[in-house]
């Protein structure tokens, strides 16, 4: 079952019970409690914890800069989106177990989804191959992407950027609301909207108000083309 995506690793595993669970949603679990399968959050939470280190110790050890700059460098290395872009080009969506629901509204091409499956996949890579292959998988497929990062301008913070150029093009400081969410409590989605005075002048959804935010703000500064 998962051949296709071991031959994009460049390894294998052996426990594929362990790495079914990588790609198990709660809501599929909502629908199908006799299932034996547990829920890709435990994993998740471990693979967060081991993708941080692993960042974090390749900017410290190649990187002089200092504490703040290597901070955001972290950040736009792990954010959802970035996680999310690495994931779809591994085809993770394809395998994850879904809720009739989820499945409807597009959950496989969800960015938190298959940010979530990334680092659940990390927590498998883990507990099974052990850090040095962990190490490596971060590597190979996410750390290779700093140099355009940087290049782009993908580590300076949205909202930060676009506060700094409302105040300067246009004197005030730039403000957001909430247009609308949807979803059960425990999984939301925020549509939130970036406002310069009275006027919209960009929308963004997310798993977070703080998320939606980030994402209308990037999209306020591509409108303005500031």
């Amino acid at each position: 079952m998962y051949k296709k995506l071991e031959e994009k690793l460049g390894f294998g595993f052996e426990d594929e019970s362990l790495l079914r669970n990588a790609f198990v949603h709660r809501s599929y679990l909502n629908e199908h409690k006799s299932s034996k399968l547990e829920s890709n959050e435990r994993l998740e939470f471990l693979g967060d914890a081991v993708l941080e280190l692993v960042v974090t110790e390749y900017l410290y050890l190649n990187y002089p800069n200092p504490e703040g700059e290597l901070t955001n460098w972290r950040s736009a290395l792990v954010k959802g989106e970035t996680l999310a872009k690495i994931a779809s080009g591994l085809d993770l969506g394809e395998y994850l177990f879904l809720s009739k629901g989820e499945e409807n509204s597009g959950g496989r091409e969800k960015d938190y989804l298959l940010a979530n499956t990334f680092e659940s996949l990390i927590g498998v890579i883990y507990l099974e191959l052990g850090y040095e292959k962990a190490k490596y998988f971060i590597d190979k497929f996410l750390l290779v992407h700093l140099k355009s990062i940087l290049e782009k301008g993908e580590h300076i913070d949205a909202k930060s950027k676009f506060q700094e150029m409302a105040q300067d093009k246009a004197g005030v400081t730039p403000t957001y609301e909430v247009l609308h969410d949807e979803g059960p409590d425990h999984d939301k989605t925020f549509t939130m909207g970036a406002y310069v005075g009275d006027k919209i002048v960009g929308k963004g959804k997310g798993n977070s108000k703080q998320n939606a935010e980030q994402k209308a703000a990037e999209d306020a500064l591509k409108r303005l083309k500031w």
